[in-house]
């Protein structure tokens, strides 16, 4: 999809990311989470390709993934900067989920 925005700073802290959320059907065609992923965006001119490793969230015990499984309530992610942050995702339980191609063409 194609993105046209403009940034200006005087220093690269915080540089802005991309975060993905992908959005999939399952088996009984519930709208669910296929994966998460976050990436910076190139700050030099030019065509720039970035694989982004996607990941989803997992329930902690079995009761929680059988009774999500049955009922298409996932576990998602409310807040979006908890996947560009890396703050407080240590005691996430997390999948891989596959990975996602992005081409920028920065002027």
């Amino acid at each position: 999809f194609p993105i046209d925005i403009t940034f200006k700073s005087t220093n690269p802290f915080g540089w802005p990311q991309i975060v993905l959320s992908v959005y999939g059907p399952d088996f009984f065609g519930h709208d669910v989470v296929r994966g998460y992923g976050a990436v910076h965006v190139p700050f030099t001119p030019g065509r720039h390709r970035r694989t982004i490793a996607m990941f989803v969230p997992e329930s902690t015990s079995r009761l929680q993934q059988f009774t999500s499984w049955l009922t298409g309530r996932r576990p998602e992610f409310t807040d979006p900067r908890v996947v560009a942050q890396g703050e407080g995702r240590e005691v996430t339980r997390v999948r891989s989920q596959g990975f996602v191609t992005i081409s920028f063409n920065i002027m």
